[in-house]
């Protein structure tokens, strides 16, 4: 893992003591109010931090507010498009999907995207997405696995070999490709038969070369299949997100509210960091049910229940609190929390694990120490589930607003973003994009994966820039991660 620290001028520390451990009341609900009892518990998170985060004054934002109907139709169609990508994997190329490569598909089209759906993409160019057409290339003919045992190595070598058979024969390619597979298959074959007391490491040192020698041709017979799955996947999102659109404009003609806004003035100022807010006012929402199992708050709209712990949902509250406008009742903030956990639900929590890699968060010695050395106040990439300032950024415009649509002046910040390469060279874009435009204290603590195997763009352009005032590369198994599934783990 790689720690980089990107600053232009040193922002400083605040002067203020960061809390050794944080606490918060816990919630019960009662009837339709929200009563806080005097138990308190350690959690993860300081939401008392005040930003030192300078922003220019920015006009409400014209995307939707959430809408438990437009959610549960969003995320029954994810769940449709996550199947149609596992259709087209199997009979396309007899593979399953490349573990996360959905849930990367979705972070690297929001780099380019310019469609109206928080989620799914609508208008991207290119349409062929080259973070998905990469993960399904690196599967093809099959998916190479760690081996532990000499005879695992032997069956991953012997069903390498067949399928490349496979798939050469069965696509349209060259003469040539065709006889150089053919006779390194036949050539794997004969000597599988022949050496009988080869070593776990003679079998991958084969297979290593088997890949190099039938990788390209392999490649390039697949190329066109994989291409049309990428496409297809696309222009079904692109569809999906018309329906989306339609249902939630028709929600808002039935409350008679208006998705054209005048845009209104803003003046040239500027002013500490504001959470997003929206032009168009949210039309009433329906009613959620809520109820508390054990130390777990259930939330349920129409019969689709999601899950979060007592203390996260207490926090969901007091981040509510300071920073919802529209909404001094909070008769609104159930059926919200319910848009958001189904959000994460549905763009991270399909499957065992996945997606919680993605969303994991630094350990909380870590905030305090930034906070404190370094006047941290800020997180570029976080949500309200796995923050820990009540000041960030995350993955969704109309909840709480991406980094990459996010200006600073002045400030310190800290960005974790998820490990998908497109996002993270965005990311550095972005960031010497304002450390070049700023003239006031501005710097960002970025964490990321230590790839070298090749070298991902953003750590190499992070080492060569400018702007770069320290590194610090923590070895594997002397760091770690808190989970990306803290707000439902067991203790």
């Amino acid at each position: 893992m790689s720690w980089c620290r990107l600053v232009g001028r040193s922002a400083g520390a605040s002067g203020r003591t960061a809390h050794t451990t944080s606490t918060v009341s816990q919630t019960s609900l009662c009837g339709k109010c929200l009563c806080w009892d005097s138990t308190m518990s350690l959690v993860y998170w300081d939401l008392d931090i005040q930003t030192n985060a300078v922003i220019k004054q920015r006009a409400p934002s014209e995307v939707l507010s959430p809408h438990p109907e437009v959610e549960l139709l969003r995320s029954q169609l994810i769940l449709k498009l996550r199947q149609h990508y596992r259709e087209l994997c199997q009979q396309r190329e007899g593979i399953d999907p490349p573990r996360e490569s959905f849930n990367r598909w979705m972070l690297e089209r929001k780099v380019v995207d310019k469609g109206t759906d928080p989620l799914l993409p609508s208008d991207c160019e290119p349409v062929v997405s080259p973070s998905m057409f990469r993960e399904i290339m690196n599967d093809i003919p099959i998916r190479l696995s760690r081996i532990k045992f000499r005879e695992e190595a032997k069956r991953l070598l012997f069903k390498y070999a067949e399928a490349a058979k496979r798939l050469i024969e069965s696509r349209s390619a060259s003469p040539d490709s065709r006889k150089v597979v053919k006779w390194n298959v036949e050539d794997t074959f004969s000597w599988l038969r022949r050496d009988h007391s080869a070593s776990k490491e003679d079998y991958m040192d084969r297979l290593e070369h088997l890949r190099k020698q039938c990788g390209p041709h392999v490649s390039a017979a697949a190329k066109d299949s994989v291409e049309g799955i990428c496409s297809k996947i696309y222009y079904i999102s692109l569809e999906y997100v018309k329906r989306i659109r339609e249902k939630h404009l028709a929600i808002l003609k039935e409350n008679n509210i208006s998705a054209e806004v005048e845009a209104p003035e803003v003046q040239d100022r500027l002013v500490y960091c504001y959470p997003v807010r929206l032009a168009i006012p949210s039309p009433p929402l329906p009613s959620v049910e809520m109820h508390m199992e054990n130390n777990v708050a259930c939330v349920r709209y129409k019969g689709e229940m999601v899950k979060v712990s007592r203390n996260y949902f207490s926090k969901l509250w007091l981040l509510y609190r300071y920073s919802c406008i529209d909404d001094s009742g909070f008769e609104k903030f159930l059926p919200r929390v319910w848009c958001l956990l189904r959000r994460y639900q549905m763009m991270f929590g399909v499957g065992l694990y996945e997606g919680t890699g993605l969303q994991g968060a630094l350990p909380v010695h870590i905030f305090e120490a930034l906070h404190k050395l370094f006047g941290v106040s800020f997180e570029c990439f976080a949500s309200p589930l796995n923050c820990y300032f009540k000041q960030y950024c995350s993955a969704f415009l109309d909840t709480d607003g991406p980094c990459l649509d996010f200006f600073p002046v002045s400030g310190s910040f800290e960005a974790n973003p998820p490990f998908c390469e497109e996002l993270m060279d965005a990311m550095v874009s972005h960031f010497e994009k304002l450390l070049e435009s700023s003239s006031e204290p501005l710097s960002f603590i970025v964490f990321i994966p230590e790839w070298r195997d090749p070298p991902t763009p953003a750590l190499t352009r992070m080492e060569q820039s400018k702007f770069k005032r320290h590194q610090l590369i923590l070895p594997a198994f002397d760091h770690e991660y808190r989970s990306g599934s803290q707000h439902v783990c067991k203790k």
